[in-house]
């Protein structure tokens, strides 16, 4: 069994890249979701070690510490972390994993993982990025306006992404990080060993 690969999916928030990794994950087999470290407050509806573990400050500077983040950032006041041993679990399986993080993390971990795919997700307009955090509800005022303060600084970052995916309809947004990963899979250096064997009939 081979190793898998590692594919980052970062947007701006409001972007729809959660919606688009869940159903990713519905539709492509052999790709698992590596839960993020949060310093955050849980959310409604969220469920600790399924959405992210939710750790304090003190647990999450230890694990800094530690190096056992592949990569971690304060994103409006809260911290984030992609823990390097669940990464490893999941490519070690043969497994694709998928990092549904933000462009700063994206960044470090292409700098930590030179061979991971970074997927960017636009938004089809800033009309639409602002209606879509307006109704998902789950932000005060003042963090949505930091969202949306800080959305064009982030769109310019992922313009050095590898895959860029403008979700304009929901659907066809997943069907095409789909095929980012599909097509992946099919390049030479993980296709080699297949096809020398079939070679040495």
């Amino acid at each position: 069994m081979g190793r898998g690969d590692v594919f980052v999916i970062s947007a701006p928030s409001g972007s729809g890249k959660t919606t688009i990794c869940r159903r990713l994950l519905d539709r492509v087999e052999d790709l698992e979701l590596s839960i993020s470290y949060t310093t955050r407050e849980m959310k409604p509806g969220e469920v600790d070690g399924k959405d992210y573990y939710f750790i304090d400050a003190e647990k999450f500077d230890k694990m800094v510490d530690l190096k056992e983040f592949v990569e971690f950032a304060s994103v409006y006041g809260n911290r984030y972390g992609t823990s390097r041993e669940m990464v490893r679990s999941i490519v070690s399986r043969g497994l694709d994993a998928v990092l549904e993080i933000d462009i700063q993390g994206g960044r470090k971990v292409k700098e930590a993982l030179p061979e991971a795919v970074l997927v960017g997700i636009f938004p089809p307009d800033w009309g639409t990025l602002t209606r879509r955090l307006v109704g998902r509800g789950r932000d005060s005022m003042e963090e949505m306006e930091a969202r949306l303060n800080a959305a064009g600084a982030e769109m310019r970052e992922l313009l050095s992404y590898d895959y860029l995916v403008v979700n304009e309809e929901l659907e066809k947004a997943v069907t095409q990080v789909e095929w980012i990963v599909r097509a992946h899979r099919l390049r030479r250096d993980r296709m080699l060993g297949r096809a020398q064997k079939i070679l040495m009939r």
